[in-house]
């Protein structure tokens, strides 16, 4: 593989972590990432599996070394398979260390077995309740049983379960110990995350009225659990603590409450091709231009390179008890999980 200098953005962070949509497109319709009746892009405006090959191959060409694959839903990808099977070449060759996707797990007890076999090693499941008629009330037409039937399938397989579970306030928040007792007997780790404000056809009322500070959820898990903070980093923004009864693992990720932005070394691309330096920020490059302009992928590295330079420290993202600051427009199913 042709070497490069690597990425680094105007406050000498490494960028080394790519997060890739392959669809906006999603069986599910969860109340707090898009609308019931959302429009999906037409084929011709997303990225050809062919085209996400190249892209992820000149990231990787720049010194990225993890990928991580999102939607939408991924698995409802015509062919995704494909996509895992090309980009496995770079782990046997040693020049990416890690491919993994994060899924709703509707789609995974068919496809879990094929993705060990292409060197995905962990995946991150959303999963907010364990009850199914609440499931099906926040995901308008999941079933939990598809899910958990997902993630055995997984662990079958031989790879490492993470649970996300977004924090809400009034839906889950009565759940979060059985949560977590749950994903310490099923040996899986599990991770929160705050509610962002993403998504113009999402009522601002019912953000603030979902929001969940995850500094009030890890005061109320310790009062049922003594835990202490861990230097554990696995590539993403998450960051952990420990039970010290059982060892178990806990990851918090906070965008609002205590922001990530000091470490990041990630950015996103959506099934457009649009490259997003920053999950909170607008500002973006087009690369999907980039690749069919040039066969050879000579325009997209030098479009890569530029955006980077226009990385911002950080995101705006911010609620207080009536509004919602730093919003953006765009959905969490367009940029990617």
């Amino acid at each position: 593989m042709k070497k490069q200098a690597p990425l680094i953005d105007p406050f000498l962070r490494p960028i080394t972590y790519l997060r890739v949509s392959v669809t906006d497109r999603c069986d599910f319709r969860c109340t707090y990432c898009m609308s019931e009746n959302i429009k999906f892009l037409p084929k011709k405006d997303v990225l050809s599996l062919e085209e996400l090959d190249r892209m992820c191959t000149g990231f990787i060409e720049l010194g990225v070394k993890k990928i991580r694959v999102t939607g939408g839903e991924p698995l409802v990808r015509r062919d995704i398979m494909s996509l895992f099977e090309r980009l496995s070449r770079h782990l046997n060759s040693g020049a990416l260390e890690e491919l993994t996707l994060t899924t709703n797990g509707s789609q995974l007890a068919k496809h879990a077995k094929t993705l060990a076999g292409f060197g995905v090693k962990r995946v991150n499941i959303s999963l907010d309740t364990l009850d199914a008629d609440k499931f099906a009330r926040i995901t308008r037409r999941g079933r939990l049983s598809d899910v958990l039937e997902g993630i055995a399938a997984a662990k079958a397989a031989g790879m490492r379960v993470k649970i996300n579970a977004v924090a809400l306030k009034g839906f889950n928040d009565t759940e979060v110990i059985d949560l977590i007792e749950w994903c310490a007997r099923e040996d899986m780790e599990i991770t929160f995350i705050e509610v962002m404000p993403m998504g113009d056809d999402i009522d601002d009322a019912l953000r603030i009225g979902d929001y969940y500070s995850l500094l009030d959820l890890r005061d109320h898990i310790a009062k049922h659990f003594e835990l202490r903070d861990i230097p554990l980093r696995t590539g993403g923004p998450a960051r952990y603590v420990e039970r010290i009864d059982n060892g178990q693992k806990i990851g918090f990720i906070t965008p609002l409450s205590h922001n990530f932005c000091e470490s990041c070394n990630r950015v996103r691309v959506t099934c457009t091709g649009d490259l997003y330096m920053c999950l909170g920020q607008e500002d973006k490059a087009d690369l999907r231009a980039a690749l069919r302009s040039d066969e050879s992928n000579e325009t997209l590295v030098k479009t890569i390179r530029e955006a980077i330079t226009r990385k911002p420290k950080g995101h705006d993202f911010d609620y207080d008890r009536q509004n919602v600051s730093g919003k953006m427009s765009r959905s969490m199913s367009h940029t990617g999980g």
